[in-house]
């Protein structure tokens, strides 16, 4: 239920940013290097586990470069691209090259990576108040002008007021249901559970990812696995699923992990003796399915978009994206006086990622087929070159300056997903 109340002119805020997590704290780093006043609330304190597979695509890499993170980056594990298994046949797959996006990527424990771009914010001259969570919009006039929050620390209540509000809680987004915001079933939701084990190859450069899962009995399992390594004595562990697999709400991924644990090569050496806690799991809204994404003074960002790729997972380079699209459009506005070019936001978010995930929706469906996803990777693991081009784009790594066999098979798939109707 929305507070009601009056608001002066004297805003002490330009901007109040809901959740301090990868869209959020990209949103308001943007924002306060383009000089407005912004406030962050983050309802947990730094730092603070998230399941998360840890890894950053070229597309990620880019963003945290762009914020000046560069540096900051270089400690962690650098990768080099995937290793991708299947069928008995393991290819290891660089990065492709790229005009836009680096040929390399990192592995980062979110409790670090979250910590470091939320201090990068702080440093643009953000301000960030974790152990603070905001428990309603405050509303004047029909317009969103703040939150009510509530901190730790005292459990008292307090009012804040900014002239624009980013939605940026989660995949989960109290904060955006509140204002009327809701993922749209139709649209595949996955689901993920992960767990760091201790391995001797910790340090490898390729994350690896396993298409082909089998239990101990060689029975078929739906979904995938990968393995990533952190470069800190331990590996990031984890299976996904999405909800185009014929009966995924009745797959318990607890024990879906434990079939992928068991059965994972054994020079990991995963196992419940070299486990470091238990695994955590989550939902992952994709393809940009939660809606409304923008009112007169407010927008969605990342999870509370409901922006995780379809075709992969990954929902990191998505985020801070998404954040930086929004900060564009909120700086803008603010610069300009002129509210409507926040609502121009969701066009620009249509025309980044609209056809794309357009098309990974149609490919997910597919793969729906535990039979399909098969034939699929039986015929994939035929050929490298293959491989390579699905890579580029279950990655969003097409080249815009040339038309190669990845582009043009690309465009040809997208020209008849772009004409068809959705179920």
């Amino acid at each position: 239920m929305a507070r009601w109340s009056a608001m002066g002119t004297d805003d002490r805020y330009d901007v109040l940013v809901v959740g301090a997590g990868p869209s959020g704290a990209a949103t308001a780093a943007w924002l306060a290097l383009a000089g407005h006043r912004v406030l962050v609330v983050e309802r947990k304190r730094f730092p603070r586990e998230k399941t998360c597979g840890d890894a950053l695509t070229p597309r990620a890499v880019r963003q945290l470069e762009d914020l000046g993170l560069a540096d900051d980056l270089a400690p962690h594990l650098r990768f080099e691209g995937l290793r991708s298994i299947a069928h008995g046949v393991t290819l290891e797959l660089p990065w492709p090259e790229h005009p836009d996006f680096p040929s390399y990527g990192y592995v980062v424990r979110r409790r670090d990576l979250d910590a470091l771009v939320a201090d990068r914010a702080i440093k643009a001259g953000a301000t960030l108040r974790t152990g603070t969570e905001a428990l309603e919009p405050v509303l004047d006039g029909g317009l969103v002008t703040g939150a009510v929050l509530a901190g730790e620390a005292d459990g008292g209540h307090e009012t804040v007021r900014a002239r624009y509000v980013v939605v940026a809680d989660g995949a989960n987004s109290r904060f955006g249901r509140a204002l009327g915001t809701a993922r749209d079933r139709r649209y595949p939701l996955g689901m993920a559970v992960r767990g760091y084990f201790q391995s001797r190859y910790h340090d490898e450069p390729w994350i690896e990812s396993h298409l082909d899962l089998r239990d101990r009995h060689g029975n078929h399992l739906p979904g995938y696995g990968w393995i990533f390594p952190v470069g800190d004595g331990t590996v990031n562990v984890g299976v996904g699923l999405l909800s185009t697999f014929a009966g995924w709400k009745d797959v318990n991924t607890s024990r879906l992990m434990e079939a992928f644990c068991d059965t994972a090569p054994a020079r990991w050496g995963i196992g419940p003796d070299t486990a470091c806690g238990a695994p955590t799991g989550g939902k992952l809204p994709t393809g940009l399915s939660v809606f409304p994404k923008v009112g007169p003074t407010w927008c969605t960002v990342g999870d509370a978009a409901g922006s995780v790729n379809p075709f992969n997972g990954e929902g990191i380079s998505v985020a801070y994206e998404t954040g930086r699209l929004a900060a564009d459009a909120i700086d803008e506005a603010l610069r300009c006086g002129d509210g409507l070019a926040l609502q121009r936001y969701p066009q620009r978010l249509e025309e980044q990622y609209g056809l794309y995930f357009k098309v990974a929706r149609a490919f997910v469906r597919a793969i729906g087929n535990p039979a399909v996803m098969r034939e699929l990777t039986q015929v994939g693991f035929l050929s490298r070159s293959l491989m390579e081009w699905v890579l580029r784009i279950m990655a969003n790594l097409l080249r815009p300056d040339e038309l190669g066999p990845a582009e043009a098979a690309y465009r040809l798939v997208a020209a008849l997903v772009a004409v068809s109707p959705e179920p």
